[in-house]
């Protein structure tokens, strides 16, 4: 871990207490205004072991920042400096949105967990797609990718995300279809297999000559036909990943006094679900479909946990509010660890052993 997510983590655990009995979202908006100042990173975490391939995309490590953090691509460049081996900014949408009314994000700190019900607010991709462009003109030094969602007044959601993609994919290492927000009403019914089909028949007509590989983003809340379907449409259309999953709107037992507000739910309640759906999603497509994990990683070894269960790659979000800006680092040294004692020489070669 560098010295400079090392400082990080120790100012974080001084300030915590005050980060806490901020607004959630003013705190979240005060850490993007300090991170934006720091310099571009110019290498990344990485070693032998932890080098990663997908989607013919070189990954130094593992594990990447979920979107939601960098919604308007403002802090991709300085990301890596905290152990990160990509990074995926975004949901944005065609059109500047505000976003649901606030209050709309909610830490349950009792419980390691966050609602929030943020509703695709964004700039918009043509704002970001100016800071993205100046980005790649100074080099990254880990794969970006862009995720894409529709705005929620639109008449045709399927053409937003071919808009999307028309944009944002000459600018991404990967495109990130995102039709798994519970905050959208009716974005959820995309994940529909005839509804699916014409997405990605519209996604893939708006790729231009130098075409992205796509990745899906899924809600943890399918039924197994959802998941059967979805798998069959995205070996049919040839996606490069799923990533599982997103926010939950079930509500397991909480303690905390937000535990009944609206939206979804990210952090530790979310592990097992995620888990189990990232196996579904593996038993289903028979090892034949890649797979990105997200939901409540907050440790080494559930970060090895989901890649022994299927996951080339993982994401984390809502963990690093409650263990500081360097659980990146902290996560993919782990995952060195555990792959040399579990006797791999690379964590890739580990995908997918369990069972």
């Amino acid at each position: 871990m560098s010295l400079l997510a090392s400082a990080a983590d120790a100012a974080y655990a001084c300030v915590r207490p005050l980060v806490h009995a901020t607004d959630g979202e003013a705190a979240h908006n005060l850490t993007l205004n300090a991170l934006q100042p720091l310099p571009r990173a110019r290498r990344a975490l990485t070693s032998p072991a932890l080098a990663t391939e997908l989607a013919g995309i070189a990954f130094p490590n593992p594990v990447g920042l979920a979107p939601g953090f960098d919604k308007d691509a403002r802090v991709a460049h300085a990301m890596p400096h905290f152990g990160f081996g990509f990074v995926e900014v975004g949901t944005l949408t065609p059109l500047p949105q505000a976003g649901n009314p606030r209050p709309r994000l909610f830490r349950l700190v009792e419980d390691g967990a966050v609602i929030n019900r943020m509703g695709f607010n964004n700039g918009g991709q043509a704002a970001a797609a100016e800071r993205i462009a100046c980005l790649r003109r100074y080099g990254l030094a880990v794969p970006l990718g862009i995720n894409i969602g529709a705005n929620k007044d639109s008449a045709d959601r399927i053409a937003d995300y071919a808009k999307g993609t028309a944009a944002m994919a000459p600018l991404a290492d990967y495109l990130t279809v995102n039709i798994s927000s519970p905050n959208t009403p009716g974005l959820r019914a995309l994940q529909d297999k005839g509804a699916l089909e014409a997405l990605l028949d519209g996604v893939a007509a708006s790729q231009g000559d130098a075409a992205k590989p796509v990745f899906l983003k899924v809600a943890p809340d399918l039924e197994p036909a959802d998941i059967d379907d979805i798998v069959a449409v995205a070996l049919d259309k040839g996606l490069a990943a799923v990533i599982v999953s997103n926010t939950t709107i079930e509500r397991p037992p909480l303690a905390s006094r937000h535990a009944d507000e609206a939206g979804g739910l990210s952090g530790a309640p979310l592990a097992a679900l995620a888990l189990q759906r990232l196996k579904d999603f593996r038993t289903a497509s028979g090892g034949a479909l890649p797979l990105v994990g997200v939901g409540g990683i907050a440790t080494a070894e559930q970060a090895w946990e989901r890649i022994r269960a299927g996951a080339s790659l993982v994401q984390i979000y809502s963990a690093m509010v409650f263990e500081g800006p360097g659980l990146a680092g902290r996560i993919a040294r782990g995952l060195e660890r555990l792959a040399a004692r579990d006797g791999f020489a690379k964590v890739s070669d580990a995908v997918g052993t369990e069972g």
